[in-house]
C-alpha cells in the first residue's frame, strides 16, 4: 500500500510541479515579505557581525584616526539704515533691510579679498592646516604615484607664481572652514570658523569679524573721498563755468545798445505811433488826391463856382461872383486864382506824399532796430538762464563739498561685534552618530551579504524544495554523521542503530523496498551528480541495514576508476569485480566480510579496459543476473552520472536507483541535468536522497521545527 502511495505520488507531484511551473510568469514580479524576513533573521548573526564590525571601525576611526575639529562662532549686529552725523544720504547710506542685502554681506564676509587680508593678519600662510605644502609629505599621493608611470615631471615655478597659488589654495581652504549666516528674523550674522585647534578657531571668527567692520568703514572713507575728488573737479568746473557765461552777458550788454525789456517796449511804441501816424497821412494823401482831381475836372469844365466851393477858396468865389456881375477883367483873374487853388492843392499832395515816406523810412528803421534788439534781448535772457542754472548747480556741488569734507574721519561701521567667540566646542568627529551611521551600514550591508548569499545560493535545503524542482520523490533525508574519517562509518552504523542517521538510513531503505508494487527491487543502484554528494556512504549504509533483516547482501564497488570501497574497510581485498568478469577468481574468494558489516563487499579493481565497455558487456550483465540467485539484495555503488557514463549503463540492470544530492551544496543545474541523462536512456529514477543534511543548519534557515529528526520533537527519539 505504501508502494502504490509512493508510485501514485510521483506523477501527482509532477502535475503540481507543473502547475508551480504554469503559474509562476503570473506571481515573479511579486515579493515574498515573510520570506524575506525569513531570510534575514536566518542571517541574524551575520548581519549582527557586520554591524558590529562597521560601528568599531566607525568608533576606531572617530577616536583614533580623525582629526578633531572644534567650532568657535562670533555674533556681528548690524545697523540698518543708520543715520549719518551729517544728512549725506547721497554719499554714504546704512545697510537696506531686504533679505538680498543681508545675504550679500554673507558672501562679502565670504569674500576673497576679505579672506586675503585675514591669512595676512594671522600669518595663515605658515600654518600646515591651511597651507598643504607645509605638510610632510608621506609619499603616498596620487600624483607621486602616477609621476611615474605617465613619465611627467614636476613643473618648478618662479617664486612669485609659487607664493601666489599657495595664497590661492590657503585662502580656499580656509573658506571651507568658515560659515556665516543670518540669524531668522533678526539682523545678526553669526561668523563660525572651524580648525583644529579651539582657540585657533576663536582667534579666526574674531578677527574675521574685526576685519569685516575696518572694510566696511574703509569702504566708506573710500566712498568719501571719491565724493570728494569728484566733487571737487565738478565745483571747479561748474565755477569756470558760470564766470564764462557772465563773461559773455557783460560782453554783450557792452557791445549792443541798451538792451532791456523796456527798451524793446518802448521801441514797440514808438512803432505803433509812426504805424498809426502813417496810416493817417496816408488817408489824408487819399483825400488830397481826390481833391486835386475834383478841382482839375471843375477847371476843365471852366465851373469855377464848383471850383471855389472845393477849394473852400474865399478869394476865388469873389472873383466868381464878380465874372458872374460881369466885370470886365474878372475872368482873367478868375483862371489864375483857380491855378493857383490847384498849384496849392498839388502842393499840399506832395507835401503829404513827403511825409508819408518820411513815415516809412522812420518806421522801417523802427522794425529793424526791434528785430535786432529783441534778437539780443533773447540771447541775453538765453545766457542768463544759463547762467541761473549753473549758479544753482555751484551752489548745490559746493554745498555737498562742504558737507562730504566735514564727514572725514566721521564715519561709523554698519556693524559692531555682538559676541566675541571663545574657545571652540568640539563638532568633528561625532563619535555617536559616526557608530550609528556605521551600525546602520553595517546592517544594510550584512543584510546585502544575506540577501545576495540566498539570491545566489542553488543548493537544496528541503525535501518539498527538492520535490518542487526535479518532480521526483524524495525517499530519504540522512543528517550528516558526526565522524571525521571514512573509516569511522561503519562503527558509527554499530554503535548508534537508534541515531538519527540510522533511523534516515531505515527509512531510506523502507522506501526503496516500496517503491515497487508487484516486488521489492533486488539490485539497488546509488549515485550522484559529482563526487563528495555522500552517494558510498549511502550505498555502504542501505547495505548494513538491508543485512540487519537477515537477508544477504552484496556491495559492488561501480565506481572502479577511483575506487574509493578500501577507505570505509579495514581489510583490503586480494581480487576485484574485473577478476570474478575474467573467472580468474571465483566470487566467493573476491568478497571481502568484516566482523562488524555483515554484507559481502566486492571491490573495484584497477584495469586497463575502459569501464563503459566493461560494464557494458555481456559478462557484467551476465554476473548481475548470477547474483540475483545468490543474494538478496545487490547494491551497486555507481560513478557520479555527470562524469562518466558508466552509471547510465549499469542503470539497465538496476530494479531502484537512488540518487543522492547533497543538502545545501549540490547546484540545482546539476540535478537536473543529472536527471536528464536517465532520461535520455530510458531509466527510471526510483528517488532522491537528501544527504549530509545540517540539523544546526535546518534550524539556522528556519527549518528545524518542521522536518521530523531535525524538529525539537523527534530528539527523544534518537541517541546523539
Amino acid at each position: 500500500m505504501a508502494g502504490q502511495a509512493l508510485q501514485r505520488g510521483k506523477p501527482r507531484l509532477a502535475s503540481v510541479n507543473s502547475a508551480q511551473v504554469q503559474t509562476k510568469p503570473e506571481t515573479e514580479d511579486e515579493i515574498d515579505l515573510v520570506a524575506l524576513l525569513r531570510t534575514l533573521w536566518r542571517g541574524k548573526w551575520l548581519i549582527m557581525l557586520c554591524a558590529v564590525a562597521a560601528m568599531t571601525a566607525g568608533v576606531y576611526y572617530a577616536t583614533q584616526v580623525a582629526v578633531p575639529k572644534y567650532s568657535a562662532s562670533t555674533s556681528v549686529a548690524l545697523q540698518v539704515q543708520a543715520p549719518q552725523m551729517v544728512d549725506l544720504d547721497s554719499v554714504m547710506s546704512g545697510v537696506s533691510t531686504d533679505d538680498a542685502s543681508m545675504n550679500t554681506e554673507v558672501e562679502v564676509i565670504r569674500s576673497r579679498g576679505l579672506l586675503e587680508k585675514l591669512v595676512a593678519e594671522l600669518d595663515l600662510l605658515q600654518d600646515p592646516e591651511f597651507n598643504i605644502e607645509l605638510r610632510p609629505d608621506d609619499g603616498l599621493s596620487l600624483g607621486s604615484l602616477l609621476a611615474p608611470v605617465l613619465g611627467r615631471e614636476e613643473t618648478v615655478l618662479p617664486a612669485a607664481e609659487t607664493q601666489k597659488a599657495a595664497l590661492i589654495d590657503t585662502v580656499d581652504r580656509l573658506r571651507e572652514t568658515l560659515g556665516a549666516s543670518v540669524q531668522r528674523d533678526t539682523f545678526i550674522l553669526n561668523i563660525s570658523a572651524t580648525t583644529e585647534d579651539p582657540r585657533k578657531s576663536a582667534r579666526v571668527a574674531n578677527t574675521l569679524a574685526e576685519l569685516y567692520i575696518e572694510d566696511q568703514i574703509a569702504v566708506k572713507f573710500e566712498g568719501t573721498e571719491n565724493a570728494v575728488t569728484w566733487l571737487s573737479e565738478r565745483v571747479t568746473a561748474l565755477e569756470e563755468e558760470l564766470r564764462q557765461k557772465e563773461d559773455q552777458i557783460a560782453r554783450l550788454r557792452s557791445e549792443s545798445e541798451l538792451v532791456s525789456p523796456e527798451a524793446l517796449e518802448g521801441l514797440n511804441r514808438q512803432a505803433k505811433d509812426v504805424r498809426d501816424r502813417l496810416s493817417e497821412l496816408e488817408d489824408q494823401a487819399a483825400r488830397d488826391v481826390a481833391r486835386l482831381q475834383e478841382l482839375r475836372a471843375a477847371f476843365e469844365a471852366s465851373d469855377f463856382g464848383t471850383l471855389g466851393r472845393l477849394a473852400n477858396d474865399g478869394t476865388l468865389r469873389q472873383l466868381v461872383t464878380r465874372l458872374e456881375d460881369g466885370e470886365s477883367g474878372a475872368g482873367e483873374l478868375v483862371e489864375r486864382r483857380a491855378e493857383t487853388v490847384i498849384a496849392r492843392a498839388e502842393s499840399d499832395l506832395e507835401r503829404t506824399r513827403s511825409q508819408v515816406t518820411a513815415l516809412e523810412t522812420s518806421l522801417g528803421r523802427l522794425q529793424s532796430q526791434i528785430e535786432a534788439q529783441g534778437e539780443e534781448l533773447a540771447q541775453l535772457q538765453q545766457l542768463e538762464r544759463e547762467a541761473q542754472a549753473t549758479q544753482t548747480l555751484y551752489e548745490t556741488f559746493l554745498a555737498r563739498l562742504k558737507e562730504t569734507t566735514v564727514q572725514r574721519g566721521m564715519h561709523q561701521a554698519d556693524a559692531r561685534v555682538l559676541s566675541i567667540a571663545t574657545p571652540g566646542e568640539k563638532v568633528e568627529p561625532r563619535t555617536a552618530r559616526i557608530g550609528a551611521l556605521a551600525l546602520v551600514l553595517g546592517l544594510m550591508a550584512g543584510a546585502g551579504i544575506v540577501l545576495l548569499r540566498e539570491a545566489t545560493h542553488s543548493g537544496f535545503r528541503t525535501s518539498e524544495d527538492l520535490e518542487g524542482q526535479t518532480g521526483e520523490t524524495v525517499l530519504g533525508q540522512i543528517p550528516k554523521m558526526p565522524i571525521r574519517k571514512r573509516g569511522q562509518l561503519i562503527p558509527y552504523l554499530n554503535d548508534k542503530p537508534t541515531s538519527a542517521a540510522a533511523e534516515a538510513i531505515r527509512n531510506l531503505r523502507t522506501s526503496v523496498l516500496l517503491s515497487k508494487i508487484d516486488a521489492a527491487p533486488q539490485v539497488i543502484l546509488s549515485t550522484s551528480s559529482v563526487p563528495g554528494e555522500g552517494k558510498t556512504t549511502t550505498a555502504i549504509s542501505l547495505a548494513h541495514n538491508l543485512a540487519g533483516l537477515g537477508k544477504s547482501v552484496l556491495l559492488i564497488e561501480g565506481d572502479i576508476r577511483r575506487r574509493t570501497l578500501n577507505e570505509y574497510f579495514e581489510k583490503g581485498a586480494k581480487a576485484g569485480l574485473l577478476s570474478v568478469l575474467t573467472d580468474k577468481v571465483a566470487i566467493e574468494e573476491a568478497v571481502i566480510r568484516q566482523e562488524n558489516y555483515p554484507v559481502d563487499v566486492l571491490m573495484g579493481e584497477k584495469s586497463t579496459v575502459n569501464a563503459a565497455d566493461l560494464f557494458s558487456s555481456e559478462a557484467f550483465k551476465t554476473f548481475v543476473e548470477r547474483m540475483r540467485t545468490r543474494y538478496d539484495y545487490i547494491v551497486i555503488d555507481t560513478p557520479p552520472v555527470l562524469v562518466v557514463p558508466d552509471t547510465r549503463i549499469i542503470a539497465a540492470l538496476a530494479d531502484a536507483i537512488i540518487y543522492t544530492v547533497r543538502w545545501d551544496h549540490t547546484p540545482r543545474a546539476q540535478v537536473s541535468e543529472g536527471l536528464k541523462q536517465f532520461r535520455t536512456v530510458g531509466a527510471e529514477v526510483t528517488g532522491l536522497a537528501l544527504s549530509q543534511i545540517d540539523p544546526k543548519g535546518m534550524k539556522r534557515y528556519g527549518y528545524g521545527g518542521r522536518h521530523g529528526a531535525y524538529a525539537s520533537y523527534g530528539q527523544g527519539y534518537y541517541d546523539a
